[in-house]
């Protein structure tokens, strides 16, 4: 396999490739690596407890010390 520049690999004890280190400077505005690192984000989260969305925001208002309302929110 021919080596592409700013990827390298670590291989484990038994010379598997085991992890991938990416020069974010060079391929840190990639789209499909940033979603790719979103879906490693997601299944880390999975299993997590969840909110509903109107709760959150009505939460952080009220913590500003502003009337949350309903009716401005994004629909």
């Amino acid at each position: 396999m021919e080596a592409i520049t700013g990827i390298k690999y670590t291989k484990d004890s038994k010379g598997n490739k085991r992890y991938v280190r990416i020069d974010l400077d060079m391929y840190g505005e990639n789209q499909l690596l940033e979603d790719f690192l979103d879906m490693i984000e997601i299944k880390s989260r999975q299993g997590e407890s969840t909110f509903p969305f109107e709760e959150v925001m009505k939460a952080e208002f009220e913590r500003r010390g502003l009337k949350y309302d309903v009716s401005s929110s994004i629909q």
